[in-house]
């Protein structure tokens, strides 16, 4: 043990002080802080960008078989379960507006060592969820050729295990989201909120024209695969919901964090779930639920079965892809935004908290991180990676509903412009769904969550143990700012625009 560390023991159970955060915050690391450019709408467009559409378009075909023509229940379910995380969120990222998610919230209540796993268990949901959002987009752009009777082979167009070799388009659209990232924040967010409203419209139309299809039978009966299949499916379309929480990722970004963070979560929410039911209401209405067994791009199919008109098949999978390129945009952005947060805390290697004096970005870690998300989206299949992102995440939020409940109890004067209405009703519930959906999960992906959480260990041992800057403050220090009371900033200040 190092002179001055504490034992292991203690070195898990310390807490980062909320100070410390503060103070990292403004000063930004080496020197150079993250840009402060994001207002109440950017924030909503990442935290929509980074959620719709995720399940809809990419794994609905899976997810029917398991609940039948409930599979609007199954997404009521797995709202209900966000939308209880979200509230915990919305109350943490207007009381710890750093960037890090739920990994911040964590080390501020449960000390380092639930922090670490918090972490880790980020690293697989946003590392993940890319990649498997990623491989989505061969599937829809091969609809789109198919109107042109074109067709990417399967060598290039679906991964190892699915009849293929790589998938290129997959790999295509994280290289193309990791150099707008590198470029700038602030672009980025402008580029995804215009793809937002693209997706928006082409959900909407899908919605529209399906409706004209719509035949009540269809639901009957509701319950073929009986509630367990509902549940199952819950957990798995679960993954649609992931992204939310991108938006408290963002807190070092945003102009007014501790206003318009909560804000952003919970508008984000209310669209996602309302458009996610309305949709899958409509594919089932149109189609009988058996049709959905192994289609991919169903709702494309859909339009065009219904419309007989091929060009609108191509311009929704022309929007998919966009809508897939949004998710995979902005789930990239948090995923380097944690990466700096836990450099930054000395967890992981210092290269991933270096910002850029030119971009105001995390260059090397957006790249590093971008690269290998890429290469998990040519080579994985998709099934693998929604199963063992949604146990990740699952994980994650049910620390964020903890979190709140111990900072009620041990620091109740700390000024919160969001409080989880129903306490501790709300986040005692938040966290036991999660808990539930994750009981739901297949024994393979429990497995693969095992084997990640030993990776996790060793990495923590080998590395963040003995690099971390919470562990190395002084007994006299660490006091002092575990102390102290952060209000929050005044308004001039937090609207200022950092220097690059």
């Amino acid at each position: 043990m190092q002179a001055g560390r504490p034992g292991l023991a203690a070195q898990l159970l310390r807490r980062k002080p909320i100070g410390q955060m503060v103070r990292e915050a403004e000063t930004g690391h080496g020197g150079t802080r993250l840009v402060r450019s994001f207002g109440v709408m950017q924030l909503t467009m990442i935290s929509v960008g980074a959620t719709l559409g995720t399940g809809i378009l990419v794994i609905l075909g899976e997810s029917v078989p398991l609940a039948g023509p409930a599979i609007w229940i199954s997404f009521a379910i797995a709202g209900l379960a966000a939308l209880l995380s979200a509230v915990s969120y919305a109350e943490m990222a207007g009381l710890v507006p750093a960037a890090g998610s739920s990994y911040s919230y964590t080390y501020a209540t449960m000390g380092e060592g639930m922090a670490w796993i918090c972490g880790w268990c980020l690293v697989l949901e946003y590392a993940v969820s890319v990649a498997a959002v990623a491989v989505g987009a061969g599937q829809y752009v091969n609809e789109a050729l198919a109107v042109f009777g074109l067709a990417l082979p399967d060598a290039v167009s679906q991964p190892p295990g699915d009849g293929g070799l790589v998938n290129i388009p997959a790999m295509v659209i994280v290289v193309l989201a990791m150099v707008l990232l590198v470029r700038g924040a602030k672009e980025s967010a402008w580029i995804n909120t215009a793809i937002v409203l693209v997706k928006v419209g082409i959900l909407a139309f899908f919605c529209a024209v399906a409706f004209t299809a719509f035949n009540g039978g269809h639901f009957e009966p509701l319950l073929p695969m009986g509630a367990a299949g509902v549940s199952a499916a819950a957990s798995r379309v679960f993954f649609s919901y992931i992204g939310f929480d991108a938006a408290s990722t963002a807190g070092e970004e945003a102009r007014n964090p501790k206003r318009d963070l909560p804000r952003a979560i919970m508008l984000s929410m209310l669209i996602v779930t309302t458009i996610y039911v309305l949709v899958a209401v409509a594919a089932i209405g149109a189609r009988p639920w058996g049709w959905f067994d192994g289609t991919e791009a169903a709702l494309v199919k859909i339009l065009e079965e219904v419309t007989g008109q091929p060009w609108i098949a191509l311009v929704f999978a022309v929007g998919a892809v966009l809508a897939i390129a949004s998710i995979v945009l902005t789930v990239l952005y948090g995923q380097t935004r944690i990466l700096l947060s836990m450099s930054r805390d000395g967890l992981v290697p210092g290269v991933f908290g270096r910002v850029s004096h030119r971009t105001g970005t995390p260059v090397a870690g957006t790249l590093i991180v971008g690269i290998a998300v890429a290469l998990t989206a040519g080579l994985v299949p998709l099934g693998a990676l929604a199963d063992a992102t949604s146990i990740g995440t699952l994980f994650a939020f049910a620390l964020v509903n903890v979190a709140v409940i111990y900072l009620r109890r041990t620091r109740p004067e700390l000024r919160r412009t969001f409080r989880v209405p129903l306490f501790p009703l709300t986040p005692i519930l938040g966290a036991l769904m999660c808990v539930y959906l994750m009981a739901n999960l297949g024994a393979e992906t429990w497995v693969t969550f095992g084997v990640w959480m030993l990776v996790g260990l060793a990495a923590y041992f080998g590395y963040g143990r003995r690099h971390s800057r919470v562990a190395a403050l002084g007994q006299e220090e660490y006091r002092e700012l575990s102390g102290r009371d952060f209000s929050p900033t005044p308004a001039p200040a937090e609207a200022t625009i950092f220097h690059q």
